[in-house]
C-alpha cells in the first residue's frame, strides 16, 4: 500500500514535466491576490513544486537521525525563499535567476538519487542558496500588486507543506524499494535539464 502511494506520487511528478515551459505563470497568469492564490502558486509551477518536494525527500533519505537533521534543509529553503521573495518585491535584480532555478533542480535531483549526506548546517546553506533564486522569481511576480504580504504568506505555507510531503515520502522509502527515490530524483534532474535548455 505504501509503495503504491509513493508510486502514484512519482507518476504525478512525471506528469508535471510538460508544465516546465509555464513554470512561473501560476493559476492566475502571474496576478496573485491573497492567501489562497499565493498558496496555489507553488503547486502550479513545476520547477518550484519539484524543488520543494525534492528538498524534503532528500532530507528524509539522507538524514542519519530523524530529529533535528531532516528539518535543517527544509527550514533553510523556506527561510531563504522568503528572503529571496522580499528581495524580488524590493525590485532588486539578481543575475541568472532562471538558470539558477534550473541548476537547483539538477543538484537536488542528484542529491535524491545519491542520497548524499551532508552536515545539517551545510545542507541548509546549500538549499538556502538555491531558494533565494526561487524566492526572487516569486517576488518579482508580486511586485506592485495588492495583497503581497498575504500572497507571500500563502506561498511560504505551501512551501512548508510540500517539504513535509517530501519528508513523508522519503521517510517511507528509507527501507523500501531503492529504485523509487532514484527514479524520482532522475525525474527532477530531467526537469532541471529541460529548464536549463529553455533558459539558455
Amino acid at each position: 500500500m505504501r509503495t503504491a502511494s509513493v508510486s502514484t506520487s512519482f507518476i504525478a511528478l512525471l506528469a508535471l514535466l510538460p508544465l516546465a515551459a509555464s513554470a512561473h505563470t501560476g493559476v492566475d497568469g502571474g496576478l496573485h491576490h491573497g492567501l489562497v492564490s499565493g498558496f496555489m502558486h507553488p503547486l502550479t509551477g513545476a520547477d518550484h513544486l519539484a524543488a520543494m518536494v525534492a528538498v524534503g525527500l532528500w532530507s528524509a533519505l539522507s538524514a542519519r537521525r530523524a530529529w533535528p537533521d531532516l528539518l535543517w534543509a527544509p527550514l533553510g529553503f523556506a527561510a531563504m525563499l522568503l528572503v529571496g521573495a522580499l528581495i524580488g518585491l524590493a525590485g532588486i535584480q539578481l543575475p541568472a535567476v532562471e538558470p539558477m532555478i534550473a541548476a537547483s533542480l539538477l543538484v537536488l535531483g542528484l542529491l535524491v538519487v545519491t542520497q548524499k549526506h551532508l552536515p545539517p548546517a551545510a545542507a541548509a546553506v546549500l538549499v538556502g542558496g538555491f531558494a533565494i533564486f526561487h524566492g526572487v522569481a516569486h517576488g518579482h511576480e508580486l511586485a506592485n500588486q495588492s495583497g503581497a504580504a498575504l500572497t507571500l504568506a500563502g506561498m511560504v505555507a505551501a512551501t512548508v507543506l510540500l517539504h513535509l510531503a517530501g519528508i513523508a515520502a522519503g521517510w517511507a522509502l528509507r527501507r523500501g524499494n531503492v529504485w523509487l527515490p532514484r527514479a524520482a530524483g532522475a525525474a527532477v534532474v530531467a526537469l532541471g535539464a529541460v529548464l536549463l535548455v529553455q533558459a539558455a
